[in-house]
């Protein structure tokens, strides 16, 4: 199956919600377009309502209605006037340097517990291996033996090497280790699994401020990448974490899980907006090979079930 039927398939939920509704919206708009009517309020405010509850958030909505408003005078097609404004809040944010070179490249990923975080790992370390990276994965989620265990686990699927310590060691220790290991063994890029937290916790958020300063400490520039873990199922409420977590851990980008497991899918166009944050990675499913890398040009014709 390709990239594109993959995340189709992914985000069958959130169409099946709203790909009729958005039809009828069209069709009502091309009805008022060929009589050279203005687009009605009603209209508008269909649309607005199916943005909405699609989870695309209040100021991304605003600004897409804003610029149907907008353009829909000029005569464009609604459907292409929604996935230009949709596409152009992607092509927004500016993606964040990185690594700058430097080896090994070292990634962070941060979240709170439930996210699929460890999962995603291990999903990670299969991408990158696949396309002729050899990755090394770091258990630094010490306090629980469980996310080791699970981390091990599908360090195996992946066939990548682990580094990991006894249970209650320091985190930060623990990375310093892996990199260490990572550049004696040619390995790269690290990939490095934090324990679970709540971005409420200022303990364990100050752990991950010790991480950053001690990977600084044996590679130059670590780290290189924070990736921050959102589960796509909780929808805005994700925003108030990668708020919290970009301010202490210098959040880089967003790996977005569960995309298969709600109706909610507009919640990477709220991300994009809101947050400026560039979405790098897809979860579409429970399999390994179901982490993807996020195209803005498929995800918004996957959205609408348009195929290029």
């Amino acid at each position: 199956m390709g990239f594109f039927d993959r995340l189709r398939d992914g985000l069958s939920r959130t169409t099946q919600q709203i790909v009729d509704r958005f039809d009828d919206i069209v069709r009502r708009a091309d009805d008022e377009a060929e009589r050279a009517k203005p687009i009605d309020v009603d209209t508008v405010e269909a649309l607005e309502e199916l943005l909405i509850s699609a989870d695309v958030g209040v100021a991304a909505t605003e600004r897409i209605v804003a610029a149907v408003r907008d353009r829909a005078r000029r005569g464009e097609s609604l459907r292409e006037l929604v996935k230009s404004e949709i596409r152009a809040i992607f092509d927004a944010v500016e993606p964040v340097a990185s690594g700058n070179g430097h080896t090994p490249h070292v990634t962070l990923i941060v979240g709170v517990n439930g996210t699929g975080k460890t999962t995603t790992i291990g999903k990670l370390a299969n991408l990158l291996k696949s396309s002729g990276k050899k990755p090394l994965v770091c258990a630094a989620d010490t306090f629980r033996a469980a996310a080791v265990e699970q981390l091990e686990i599908w360090a195996r699927r992946a066939e990548v090497d682990i580094v990991r310590a006894r249970e209650g060691a320091d985190p930060a220790s623990v990375v310093f280790d892996a990199i260490q290991s990572g550049r004696a063994r040619g390995r790269d890029p690290i990939l490095v699994d934090t324990a679970g937290r709540l971005h409420t916790r200022a303990n364990l958020m100050g752990e991950l401020e010790k991480i950053r300063r001690v990977a600084a400490r044996a590679a130059e520039g670590a780290p290189h990448e924070v990736l921050l873990v959102l589960d796509a199922t909780v929808g805005q409420n994700g925003l108030s974490q990668a708020r919290e977590f970009t301010g202490v851990a210098g959040v880089t980008g967003i790996v977005l899980t569960k995309l298969d497991g709600t109706a909610k899918g507009g919640i990477a166009v709220a991300i994009a907006h809101d947050l400026k944050l560039p979405i790098r990675y897809i979860g579409v499913g429970e399999g390994i090979d179901d982490l993807v890398p996020f195209s803005a040009q498929e995800y918004v014709d996957a959205l609408f079930q348009d195929k290029w």
